[in-house]
């Protein structure tokens, strides 16, 4: 388990060492859940996997998922006001050579902004929006 935000940063800069991210190339996934205790007992029970928590900047905690020492995926906690009407569901992540300016061919191209671009330390650089069919995805710029 990591305590502190120094192992959280260096668990996922190992993190990108075991997923290096590729334009255009599915890089990551996360379930977005209301019961995150839940949910990691259903994927313990199911597949195997072990969890690491990785405190957030913001609050709070994000799971990684994991088979062995390999990461697998993420847990992130929609229980809050803020995330009303979100349905849980599976977020995929693309990477992209940089985020700002594909959010911007996106948005000409009819995509809906849904969280601008945020940087998360020690990950990359990442912005939420729906395709112009409706489809939610996460495109990341991951440090390098």
């Amino acid at each position: 388990m990591y305590k502190n935000a120094d192992a959280s940063i260096g668990y996922a800069k190992n993190m990108e060492q075991n997923m290096r991210g590729t334009h255009g190339k599915f890089y990551w996934n996360e379930l977005m859940t209301r019961d995150v205790a839940r949910a990691k007992n259903f994927y313990a029970d199911t597949l195997g996997w072990g969890f690491d928590s990785m405190p957030m900047p913001s609050g709070g905690t994000y799971w990684i998922a994991k088979i062995g020492d390999e990461p697998v995926g993420g847990l992130f906690d929609i229980s809050g006001p803020e995330y009303q009407g979100v349905p849980e569901t599976w977020m995929p992540y693309i990477a992209v050579d940089d985020v700002d300016a594909r959010l911007t061919k996106a948005v000409a191209s009819g995509a809906t902004v849904m969280k601008p671009a945020f940087d998360v330390p020690g990950v990359g650089r990442i912005a939420i929006l729906l395709q112009p069919g409706g489809g939610g995805i996460g495109w990341m710029t991951p440090v390098s």
